[in-house]
């Protein structure tokens, strides 16, 4: 497999103050990464950001346990990867699971959408009680 060139990541208590780790976490990526395209760092960080903050906003603990958020995110050479984990969470319901735009008056329900329309690629994963949404972004590098 291609190389690693830089890697973050991130996991605690799934509240508010986890967004704000995560952009810190980000934004030290990006200063290890520099030759990422502008663009593919707004936008990956955009769809990472949003990722986090459904987890936050949205996921219910499977049992006792509050949920955790988790996440791990790579810079390879034309690959930007991050894993966004929901940990002790229940499996979301297959309607939380299709991307659609919701009616114009909606306030909330375009995540999936967003982050499918930002990144390349996303997965879901479910193993032990975590939910794990997989987003790669394509990216070459600035000459």
């Amino acid at each position: 497999m291609t190389d690693v060139l830089a890697r973050r990541s991130y996991h605690g208590p799934s509240d508010d103050i986890a967004i704000d780790a995560v952009h810190t976490e980000l934004d030290s990526l990006w200063d290890d990464a520099a030759f990422v395209p502008v663009m593919d760092r707004m936008t990956f960080t955009t769809a990472v950001i949003e990722a986090a903050a459904n987890i936050v906003q949205h996921a219910l603990p499977v049992a006792e346990d509050p949920v955790e958020l988790g996440v791990d995110i790579i810079v390879r050479p034309m690959l930007l990867q991050a894993r966004v984990s929901a940990y002790n969470a229940r499996e979301p319901f297959a309607s939380e699971m299709r991307p659609s735009m919701p009616g114009e008056e909606s306030e909330s329900g375009r995540g999936l959408a967003l982050i499918e329309a930002l990144v390349t690629t996303v997965t879901f994963e479910r193993q032990d009680g975590t939910n794990t949404w997989v987003l790669t972004r394509d990216s070459t590098p600035e000459s």
